[in-house]
């Protein structure tokens, strides 16, 4: 009997890491149909909040509507509308126009906006504004990217979710692959705050202490990362080693980065632009890629030593760099409070024609590195972070920071015209939805209770063996339990620090 029981087991493992490869992925152009329904969605919650003020005060409908339109539409996108998520828009958009059709609700635009009660900034007076700025579309763009992240890593397990959105074993493009670039990209966005302090401030920092100070940022995710090594290997937990290697998980990917991003710092004396470090080191990795030996030791090499073992972790470290400074980059464009521009407006326009322009620089780059008549004719590979992979992640991000930026300048001008703390802090609070926000603030920490809820349903349930409808109810449940944990710990002003 307990013969059979292990045996079963052992078949269903092997069934399972057989599951998650994905030898070919999806088009770039169906990646960017499901992602598409995240701007869509937001799109539809701004519209009722900019002209129906439905989120004030924020009610238990109003946590509903928040959750269907920015957990459930996304939710949809890669399970039952996976096959048409272009009509999952269509839909949405008709939503956008009927509310829009409906007169706004003066009465409610015209109450003073109370700040909710875990906000600092209600407990003093108005300050004047500084350097930075916490803009709502980023907010809105983080939080976007952690729900996406958040339902992949748990539906993906599942038959409903379509394998070609699955992180693709060598060459090709996937919804997941993107999502781990995206991870990042994200951080680097975020990175880029201190720096723009210290050079407000005037002051620069030795290398010796950015160094200690990275370093102790990456200890608690290499701690994270420890813990999930063992846990994988202490439960015999199906996983797939061409993704990263044998012992090395996404938690080392992010830890490392803090302290090579602080050596790079010292680069800007010669090449004064995050970007075109980025661009740099792309460039020179893909060129000893293509002139060394390098990509067949990764792709087909034995492993035979800890580096070998590990050489998709250590060898993509570089890529996952290179979208770091990239994504710190956008961050020193969309942080600062004002660009070289008079007034309200011509501020808000300056910022959405700067994105544009780099939309068009790194869409054009990606173009020139991938096309097979026009450009080198590379293939995208997340298995070893190549120069396509890079361009494509960085291009399609800075895309989908400039579609939440545009909604957000022309439905939530009362944020660029602030003049004290308050003001700003309860025009981003009306700009901004809550699950986005309480996802947004709690990100790391939100993101390692998927990872445990994620194992918990891989050791209880067979999920290749769920049916649609179950499916989807888990992923609800999952996802539902997630939203009230990040939407709880912003209502008691916990902020989970790792």
């Amino acid at each position: 009997m307990a013969n059979n029981a292990t045996a079963a087991a052992e078949s269903y493992k092997l069934r399972k890491e057989a599951f998650v490869s994905n030898l070919s992925g999806g088009t770039v152009s169906e990646i960017a149909q499901v992602c598409a329904v995240a701007p869509v969605a937001v799109l539809l919650w701004s519209i009722l909040q900019a002209r129906q003020t439905f989120f004030k005060p924020y009610t238990a409908l109003g946590f509903a509507v928040d959750f269907l339109l920015n957990v459930g539409a996304l939710l949809l996108s890669v399970t039952l509308y996976s096959g048409a998520p272009a009509l999952l828009s269509i839909l949405l958009l008709a939503a956008v126009a009927f509310v829009y059709a409906i007169p706004p609700n003066l009465a409610g635009r015209r109450k003073k906006p109370k700040l909710p009660p875990n906000a600092l900034q209600s407990k003093a007076a108005a300050a004047p504004l500084g350097v930075l700025s916490t803009k709502p579309f980023l907010t809105t763009y983080r939080g976007n990217m952690l729900v996406f992240t958040c339902i992949c890593i748990l539906a993906v397990d599942f038959r409903l979710f379509p394998r070609r959105f699955a992180k693709v074993e060598t060459w090709g493009t996937s919804l997941m692959d993107m999502g781990v670039g995206s991870f990042v990209f994200s951080a680097g966005i975020v990175a880029a705050r201190p720096v723009l302090k210290e050079r407000a401030d005037g002051r620069t920092t030795p290398l010796g202490t950015r160094l200690l100070r990275s370093t102790r940022h990456s200890l608690p995710l290499l701690v994270l990362g420890i813990i999930r090594l063992l846990s994988v290997k202490g439960l015999d937990y199906a996983e797939h080693v061409t993704e990263y290697g044998v012992h090395w998980n996404f938690f080392f990917t992010l830890g490392f980065l803090p302290p090579f991003v602080a050596l790079f710092q010292s680069a800007l004396r010669v090449i004064p632009s995050y970007a075109g470090l980025a661009l740099l080191l792309g460039v020179l990795y893909q060129v000893v890629l293509d002139s060394t030996e390098l990509k067949a030791f990764i792709l087909v090499g034995p492993r035979t030593d800890l580096i070998s073992m590990n050489r998709e972790g250590i060898f993509s470290f570089f890529g996952y760099l290179a979208i770091f400074l990239a994504g710190q980059d956008a961050g020193m464009t969309v942080l600062p409070r004002t660009l070289n521009a008079r007034g309200t407006s011509g501020r808000r326009t300056t910022l959405v024609l700067t994105m544009a322009a780099w939309c068009f620089v790194w869409t054009g780059l990606y173009f020139v590195c991938t096309d097979y008549t026009y450009g080198a004719g590379l293939n995208v590979s997340r298995r070893i972070a190549n120069l396509p992979y890079i361009l494509w992640v960085v291009a399609f991000n800075t895309v989908l920071v400039s579609a939440f930026c545009l909604i957000d300048t022309l439905l939530f001008p009362a944020f660029y015209s602030a003049n004290d703390t308050k003001s700003e802090r309860e025009a981003y609070n009306t700009a901004t939805s809550r699950v986005l926000r309480a996802y947004n603030r709690n990100g790391l920490a939100i993101f390692l209770l998927a990872n445990l809820l994620t194992g918990l349903v891989n050791m209880t349930v067979p999920t290749l063996d769920v049916g649609p409808m179950a499916t989807v109810g888990i992923l609800v449940a999952y996802m539902a339990f997630l939203t009230a944990a990040a939407v709880g710990l912003d209502v008691y002003d916990i902020s989970v620090k790792l």
